[in-house]
């Protein structure tokens, strides 16, 4: 059963009751690492640890994800500006206890490449906020292990 999210805006990246932010640096350009993000989608059950499945959806407004779980999401593009920013929030789910999510990805570049910040940006109860605190080692292991694979499909490293 899928259940509709809270319709935050970008400024939820900044206010909201749970953030998450991490970096890495990658060696491929902004510009090439903005395409892996926005333009090959359908690449990410490659590099992003833990996706199985994502679809452009709405004429490129939207997105079609899946966990290898069986997680659900339906998500909208908010932010598509090449080649530094790229956001999207979550408009349904089958995940309990999200009342709101906006994943908010930042590229600068940086000496021989990109840095990457990946800010998760969450709401809902108070024991899915602890719960998600907890998980805070393995969602940076999962981000981590993910720019690596991307990097590595990028240039080769």
């Amino acid at each position: 059963m899928t259940h509709r999210l809270s319709p935050v805006g970008l400024d939820f990246a900044e206010s909201a009751p749970l953030r998450m932010v991490f970096a890495a640096e990658l060696s491929a350009p902004p510009e090439a690492v903005y395409a892996a993000l926005a333009d090959d989608v359908g690449s990410w059950c490659v590099w992003f640890t833990g996706v199985s499945r994502i679809t452009p959806t709405d004429g490129g407004k939207g997105r079609s994800v899946r966990l290898t779980g069986g997680t659900r999401f339906l998500e909208s593009i908010l932010a598509a500006e090449r080649p530094e920013h790229y956001a999207y929030r979550v408009d349904e789910t089958n995940a309990p206890g999200l009342r709101a999510l906006l994943e908010d990805w930042r590229l600068t570049p940086a000496p021989g490449g990109t840095l990457v910040r990946w800010t998760f940006a969450a709401d809902g109860p108070a024991p899915f906020r602890s719960l998600m605190q907890l998980s805070r080692p393995m969602l940076g292991r999962v981000f981590r292990d993910s720019m690596r694979q991307l990097d590595r499909r990028l240039v080769g490293v």
